[in-house]
């Protein structure tokens, strides 16, 4: 068997597992799962993922990593190089800081507004095979959580080439993903951002990120 990506090429999740994999070196064939359509809910993509969500890995001997989470740490165990979860134990510990800081603060809120602000996410306010309703609030609420999110990014990298060691590691894969994925609620970093501005312009033509 071939590794298998379950991706969407328009979707923030899966980005960050293509990147990952980009860096790591590691071969693996593509399916896309159109979710504008809704083929995550369908029978089956559900027989691969239950969860219904993007990215799921499937490996060569058929065991299904259903989420970013799991695809990171088989990666790192598979193909220690580079060292994408740190190399020391400070630097693993301050890399999964930083991850769960960017998806909880960063990512929740852009998703929190966009998916409570857009017509295109009529009862799809939360991932999965639920429908959920859109709350207004939510989406005002998320707007201001990202905001606050870029701000606290930007002062972090005054001085900072990288976000959680002294190279690209996972924090900045998912720091990436979520400044470019924040353009569908308007934010894009500019002259009041100049450390992020300069951060992300540093990586523009690093070639995992165009995976």
């Amino acid at each position: 068997m071939t590794i298998t990506l379950y991706d969407c090429s328009t979707a923030p999740s899966p980005r960050r597992a293509r990147i990952l994999l980009a860096e790591k070196g590691i071969a693996h064939q593509t399916v896309q799962v159109d979710l504008a359509r809704g083929e995550q809910l369908g029978e089956a993509f559900k027989a691969v993922n239950p969860q219904c969500t993007v990215p799921a890995l499937v490996l060569d001997d058929g065991t299904v990593l259903p989420d970013n989470a799991a695809i990171w740490a088989w990666a790192e165990a598979v193909q220690p190089e580079p060292p994408l979860l740190g190399r020391t134990p400070v630097e693993k510990a301050l890399v999964a800081s930083w991850n769960a800081r960017i998806e909880f603060e960063g990512f929740l809120a852009v998703a929190e507004a966009f998916r409570n602000t857009s017509p295109a996410m009529k009862d799809r306010a939360l991932t999965g095979a639920a429908a959920v309703p859109q709350i207004a609030e939510l989406g005002a609420r998320g707007l201001a959580r990202a905001q606050r999110f870029f701000d606290m990014l930007d002062a972090h990298l005054a001085g900072r080439a990288f976000i959680a060691a002294d190279h690209f590691t996972l924090a900045d894969i998912s720091a990436v993903v979520v400044v470019d994925f924040a353009r569908i609620i308007k934010f894009k970093p500019g002259e009041q951002h100049p450390h992020l501005s300069r951060w992300r312009a540093a990586l523009a033509d690093r070639p995992s990120l165009k995976a």
